[in-house]
Parts: C-alpha cells; structure tokens; sequence
C-alpha cells in the first residue's frame, strides 16, 4: 500500500440491488489508485443481495459488462463482515484487514433496516472515521461503474488545489439510446427561485472543448459519486434527507465553511440513472423527494432573500397545480393494483 497517496474509504449502499452492487464492485477492483478500502453498507435489503455479493466475492459469480473484462485474479475476495451494532461500535479487526491487498478485501456492514440513502451511508461514514481514518471518504451509488483512473483524478484536484472541500466527476449515462457518451451530471447550480431550487447544468450534453478542463467550481456535485474531504468539515449526511438533495445540503455546508465544490471532466463514471427511483412507487417516490426538498428550503429558509421567496412559492404552487391531477391518478392506479393483487391471492 501506498502510505502517500492519502486514504480513500469508499462507500456503497446497496438496498436490493446486488445485480448492479457486484458489477460496481468489479469495476472498483480495477482502479490503479493505490490507497483504498471499499465498504459496502447493505441498507436492510429484503433480497438475496448479501448472499450473492458473498458469491461474487468468492468467484462464483461472474460480472458481465460492456466496459469492462471480468477478473479472477483477486478472487476470492475476503469479506469482513459486520452487524450493524457492531460498526457503530467501531469494532473491527484491522490487524487481520490490514494483511490483504486492495483488492482482495471487502467490508460488508449489514444495517438492520432501510435508513433511506442518508441514514445508511452515515453508518458506514462513521464507521471509516472511527476505524479506518480516511482525508477522504467516497459515496458511490451502486449502480455506478468507474473508469480505472477515477479516484487518481478526483484526489490530485483535491489535492493540488487549496480550499477545495468536495469534488465531483463527470458522470456519463451507462446507456442513452445505446450510447455511454452523454452527460448525465458534471455539476450543478442552486436557485432559491424555483423548485426544486437545484439543478444540473450540463444534462444531456455531449463533450466538448470546455469538459475538458482539470476542474471548474459548481455550487453542488451529485452524490452519485461525491469525494468529501474529511479534515475539513463533518462528512456525515443529514438523516432528515431520506432519499433525495442530501448532496445539496452537504455542498452547502462546505460552501458555508468557505472551501470550494468543484467538478472534474478527467474523472469519468457511468451511472444506470434513476435504477434507484425506479424501485419506489410513483406516489411514494414524489412524498419523498417532496418531502426532502421541503426540508432543505425550510433548512436554508432564513438566508433566502425575499424576492426569491416569492417566486418559489409561486413555483411550487405552479408545480402542485401542474402534477395534482397525475399524482391522483397514479394513486388511483396504486390503490386498484393492491386490490387486484389480493383478489389474486385470494382466489388462489
């Protein structure tokens, strides 16, 4: 291990989703930074997710991808494995991880339930900083496949500049019409002046001569793959985000500090956008994501100027009288399959 390459602890979470988690997990396993752990929090899955990571670490369950060749060379894969308790604890056997290679060891933290994508990804930052003391801790969703120089790009911005505190990649779509070469996110803007009052600024672009820049500042990066300095301010989400703009707020926390959010084109993933979103039901997914931006306009709401304040009331009123109509046929929807399902099991 490289002891000057500074300490990366990268985290997945994985709720249900272990056909994407192995193929992230493989692709992780080819990256050339030398200074690494992977930790994958399991958030509560109700699937076959823990048996079919341990399969895959064991080299019984190939990963077949279109940007990438499946390796056997560091299979098996040690898996250490921890209950929930025990990771708040901070209890590990270090010694024992220390002796495998990067590439050959997987931490696997079981929580006992869904704590949504905040709640989760918090047991397994606290974990790193109390066992692992990481500068930088890696969120990566599990639908996230890395090109094998990511993690050098990412650091050396984060590195080489002063006063950078987050740092994001340019996140391609895995697949756009067949096509890998289309932006899905390379940084965002944050407007109090229209709901939700973030954005991406980049979506659905194609490169070009800017997205070839080192870096550039943004005011929040997608925490689809977000690289957080841990020296600097808490790496910890806000749990009252259940799923959705907890990489907003973090962002603004950091910018609150004064240290810069920036995006660099030269760190490259591919991301299978939405596959998360698309597991919850329409209704269920706009309470969420709802309830989430709510939570962040009412967090920031004093600082807000008030001309700004009334063109988001404006928008949001806009927003409800726009999509009331759709989410009550969607509930309608919801509500008629649930019956006929049981009417199903009941003749059965």
């Amino acid at each position: 291990m490289n002891e000057v390459s500074p300490r990366v602890s990268i985290i997945i979470l994985n709720w249900n989703g272990w056909k994407d988690t192995i193929e992230c997990l493989e692709s992780l396993y080819q990256i050339i930074y030398p200074n690494y752990d992977v930790i994958v929090v399991d958030n509560g899955s109700e699937d076959d997710s823990i048996k079919k990571i341990k399969e895959y670490c064991e080299g019984k369950l190939k990963v077949d991808s279109k940007f990438f060749g499946y390796s056997s060379e560091n299979k098996p894969i040690k898996i250490f494995e921890i209950e929930e308790e025990e990771a708040r604890r901070g209890r590990f056997k270090r010694p024992l991880y220390r002796k495998y290679d990067l590439d050959r060891r997987l931490i696997l933290i079981k929580n006992r339930v869904n704590y949504g994508f905040a709640g989760g990804n918090n047991v397994g930052i606290k974990f790193a900083l109390s066992v692992l003391s990481p500068k930088y801790i890696l969120l990566l969703n599990n639908d996230v496949v890395v090109q094998r120089n990511f993690l050098d790009e990412l650091v050396k911005v984060a590195e080489n500049y002063k006063r950078i505190g987050i740092v994001g990649p340019k996140i391609y779509y895995y697949d756009f019409d067949g096509g890998s070469n289309v932006i899905w996110f390379a940084g965002g803007k944050i407007d109090w002046s229209r709901y939700p009052p973030y954005y991406s600024i980049y979506k659905g672009n194609t490169d070009n001569e800017f997205f070839h820049n080192w870096y550039y500042r943004v005011d929040w990066t997608s925490g689809a793959c977000i690289l957080i300095n841990t020296s600097i301010e808490s790496p910890l989400l806000d749990d009252k985000f259940f799923f959705g703009a907890e990489d907003v707020d973090i962002c603004i926390r950091y910018s609150k500090a004064r240290y810069n959010i920036v995006s660099t084109p030269s760190a490259i993933v591919w991301h299978k956008a939405e596959s998360s979103r698309k597991t919850l039901k329409q209704v269920r997914r706009l309470y969420i994501e709802t309830k989430s931006n709510l939570h962040l306009i009412n967090k920031y709401f004093k600082e807000i100027r008030y001309s700004d304040k009334i063109l988001l009331a404006v928008s949001i009123i806009t927003l409800v009288i726009r999509k009331l109509p759709k989410l009550v046929i969607a509930s309608l929807s919801e509500v008629r399959l649930k019956h006929l399902e049981t009417d199903q099991k009941l003749n059965i």
